[in-house]
């Protein structure tokens, strides 16, 4: 019997498969949980269309942040920190500041998603690198200047 997996069930599958299992281990377990319901052809026909819709969706994803990497890649942008008269920094500039003078710029990446590979303690210009999506990074530069 095929059924629609409404949840992950270990040993059969992930939700949303279509598996096909015994008639009795469907209707006495599987169903009577809701852990799955029959596959008729006109929920078949559902899942196949939100799968692609989720594909389509998914690739949009890809094309607008491959976009972004682009023309992000290479431009500076200016953090201002309070700094003394050495040029020491009080505190560090964060992924939360560099965050936000991105959105100033007009470009929207979650703090989540810049790499610090060291904090930034002084003035000057750091390259930083973006992981933007897996697979998907763009590296930019960051002038930070005493405010």
């Amino acid at each position: 019997m095929k059924v629609i997996l409404l949840q992950d069930v270990k040993g059969q599958g992930k939700k949303g498969e279509v598996v096909d299992v015994n008639e009795g281990y469907a209707r006495n377990f599987l169903i009577k949980k809701g852990l799955a319901e029959i596959a008729t052809a006109s929920k078949l026909n559902d899942i196949s269309m939100k799968k692609s819709a989720a594909d389509f969706h998914r690739a949009e994803e890809i094309k607008a942040t491959r976009e972004l990497a682009s023309t992000i890649s290479g431009k500076t942008f200016k953090v201002a920190i309070k700094a003394g008269q050495n040029g020491k920094v009080f505190g560090s500039v964060t992924s939360g500041n560099i965050s936000d003078a991105l959105s100033a710029a007009g470009y929207n990446v979650d703090k989540k998603k810049i790499i610090l590979n060291q904090p930034i303690k002084n003035l000057g210009v750091y390259e930083v690198e973006l992981k933007l999506m897996e697979g998907i990074s763009a590296k930019i530069n960051i002038d930070v200047v005493a405010g």
